[in-house]
Parts: C-alpha cells; sequence; structure tokens
C-alpha cells in the first residue's frame, strides 16, 4: 500500500499477555550538522518499553542477574536510549519505573518521563551517564556521555505493512515481532547538544526515519535498512521524493518460525514499489545475504514481484557502527553482536519485470546515510 498512514499502529501495545511479557518501542533516526563546522553526523532517539504489568517500584533489570533469572524475575521499565554512529559512535540509556512515565496510550500516543518526552510530533529531553556509573552499571548496557535534544517531528512517507500488523493479528499477538514505520520518510527540525558539541537539525537535510516495533521478543536474524539520501546514477540529481525501507529477519507466527524472510518498500519519485511475503497474490520473493567482513558489515537483498525486481546492496564500516543492547521482555539478552549504524553506503537498482521474466531497468541509485542493522542471536 503506497504511503498509507495509520497513527493507530503507533499507540501503546503493551496488553493482554503482552502486558506481561512484551516491549514496546518509538525509534527516531536523522543527520544532524555541526553548528561550527557544518559537518554532518547521525544520531537516533528511542524510547524502549517493557513489561508494565509487572512494574515496581525501580526499573527491573534481569539479563545479567542469575539470581533474579533463577527466581523467574522478568524486567520492567522505560528505557530511554539515545545514540550516535561514526568515528564517535556510542549508546545512552535512561531507565524509568512505570510509576514515573505518563502515558496516553491509545493514537495519538505520547509519553512522558523524567524531563523526556516523545509524542508523533516533538521529542524532547536529556540523559546522561558518567564514566563512574557507566562502570558501576553493566547492567545499564551502556557508555558514558551527555545527549540533550529537542526535535520537531513531521512525518511524511508510511510505510504500511498491510493486514499482517492489523488489529485482527495485534489483537491475537499472532507475530513474535510486530512492525509499522510511520514516517518511513521524515522531516525533523531542531538542535541536539552531544558532550557539549551543538548540532543543528535541518528537514531538507535530516535524511529523517522513524518506526515502532513491538512484540514478544525478537527475531534472528535481524535485518534493517533506510535512508531517503538517494541519488540517481542515470540522471545524476537527488531524488527528492523518494525512500527506501526494508525489515525482518525470521518472523514467527506463534511457535512456528518462518523461512528468512523480509518486507521491503521502495517510494521511487511518488510512486510504490512494495515487496511483501504477507501478499501472496503479488508473487514476492525475497533472497538476502548478510556479511561480516574484517571491517565492514555487508548486506545484498534481491526482492521481487510479478511486476518489478530491487537489488540492493549496502555496507557500512564496522568502525562507525555500535552493537547497540536490548533486554528482551523474558529476562534474556540472546543478541549481543547486533550491529547498529547509520553511515551505509550502497547501491538499489530498481527493474520493472514484464512477460517471461524480461527486465528492464528503471534506475540505478546511490544510498548515502543508510540507517543499516543486522545481527544473530549468540550460538
Amino acid at each position: 500500500m503506497a504511503n498509507i498512514h495509520d497513527i493507530s499502529r503507533d499507540a501503546f501495545m503493551l496488553r493482554g499477555p503482552l502486558a506481561k511479557k512484551g516491549y514496546d518501542w518509538w525509534w527516531h533516526s536523522l543527520t544532524a550538522e555541526n553548528a561550527e563546522t557544518g559537518e554532518k553526523k547521525p544520531f537516533y532517539v528511542e524510547f524502549f518499553t517493557c513489561n508494565p504489568a509487572l512494574a515496581q517500584d525501580e526499573p527491573v533489570i534481569v539479563w545479567n542477574d542469575p539470581a533474579k533469572q533463577k527466581a523467574g524475575v522478568k524486567p520492567s521499565y522505560l528505557m530511554v536510549n539515545v545514540g550516535f554512529w561514526g568515528a564517535e559512535h556510542g549508546q545512552l540509556h535512561a531507565f524509568y519505573p512505570w510509576k514515573d512515565v505518563k502515558m496516553r496510550a491509545e493514537a495519538p500516543y505520547s509519553i512522558v518521563c523524567g524531563g523526556c518526552s516523545c509524542s508523533e510530533t516533538h521529542t524532547e529531553g536529556t540523559v546522561t551517564v558518567t564514566e563512574e556509573e557507566a562502570k558501576a552499571h553493566p547492567e545499564w548496557m551502556c557508555d558514558a556521555g551527555s545527549m540533550t535534544w529537542k526535535l520537531e517531528i513531521d512525518k511524511k512517507i508510511a510505510f504500511h505493512v498491510g493486514y499482517g500488523a492489523g488489529k485482527f493479528f495485534r489483537d491475537r499477538n499472532a507475530f513474535e515481532m510486530f512492525w509499522h514505520a510511520e514516517g518511513m520518510k521524515t522531516e525533523y527540525s531542531g538542535e541536539i547538544v552531544l558532550n557539549g558539541v551543538k548540532y543543528v537539525v535541518r528537514p531538507e537535510t535530516c535524511n529523517g526515519y522513524a518506526d515502532k516495533n513491538w512484540g514478544g521478543d525478537f527475531t534472528s536474524p535481524w535485518v534493517w535498512l533506510s535512508s531517503n539520501e538517494l541519488r540517481s546514477r542515470i540522471t545524476g540529481k537527488k531524488l527528492e521524493n523518494s525512500v527506501f525501507n526494508i525489515g525482518g529477519g525470521r518472523p514467527k507466527i506463534g511457535p512456528v518460525a518462518l523461512n528468512r524472510k523480509l518486507l521491503g518498500e521502495f517510494y521511487y519519485e511518488g510512486r510504490d514499489y512494495e515487496f511483501n511475503f504477507s501478499k501472496f497474490w503479488t508473487m514476492s520473493g525475497t533472497e538476502f545475504e548478510c556479511e561480516e567482513t574484517e571491517d565492514e558489515i555487508r548486506w545484498h537483498v534481491i526482492q521481487t514481484t510479478a511486476t518489478a525486481k530491487l537489488d540492493t546492496q549496502i555496507s557500512c564500516k564496522k568502525a562507525d557502527m555500535l552493537h547497540i543492547n536490548y533486554e528482551s521482555p523474558t529476562g534474556r539478552k540472546r543478541h549481543n553482536r547486533l550491529w547498529n549504524g547509520g553511515n551505509g553506503t550502497g547501491v538499489l537498482k530498481l527493474y520493472r519485470r514484464g512477460l517471461h521474466g524480461k527486465e528492464t531497468l528503471i534506475d540505478e541509485v546511490e544510498a548515502t546515510g543508510v540507517g543499516c542493522e543486522f545481527g544473530e542471536y549468540d550460538k
């Protein structure tokens, strides 16, 4: 479905069984410019919630506490997770108990906690972790530093995955991990201050993205690629009304794990090319490989329907990436090498498919500032 907005999918989803075994997060990533030098740097801001029905007076973190795990204790908190990529990269986490969280659960959602806030149209706050705190609290899973942000949010193009994340399947928690990108292309404006350095965020240069995930556990492998910083190799012009988004891994319906599958969409200058395995009538298919070399993470994804093909090759320097950290609602931390970056680069080749499999190149597109992720559970 082409650019269908649905903020009901951005509502708080941790009801019923997911209130005791579930996570729900709102993610924002963007590029900002150093106020003095103009140098570009990618950032992210995430509000991650876990197991509200198990709330205690303090945040409950379990993943590195064998005694709690043996006793059957499960995590419960809201985590504000902010980070930055590039030669200087890291992630900063702040944890809040549910009693300190004010939330509008229905659409349009809003969250306020500890001076941090997030909604469909605005987010702001500060997360500060000292060197001493980071060393004393390994359970926080984060680095040391300070980041303050104040951003206006204008979600321009959505990736609507269809009935797979619709109310019928949401109410039954049919999938282990759900996804909706209300702002596959988002314009942010405002500022970020990282460790005392000010960065300006401009709508025309921010390469912004906003989505959410929720469910009972994570996927393995875990794949994500997206950017709207795109330029045609055929015309040499920047694509002003385009964005691509690919994500997934090995979806589970109840206890049954499907073969490796990805969802994807290339919104190309106002025309939509969707590759969605749940829409069987489009004859959608996907092949993908993810490779870790000495210096890079590399993705190669080929997606097809009866009428289109997208061949995507992206790479990102490991020196610019971080291992993003999450604790699952069960209290386990199975992703310990979940590579996460915002400086990916690569090429997308978009084809029109005709009779007898004939393929005609529509465009060859250079992508920069690619948000990217890859990881598999520890063996």
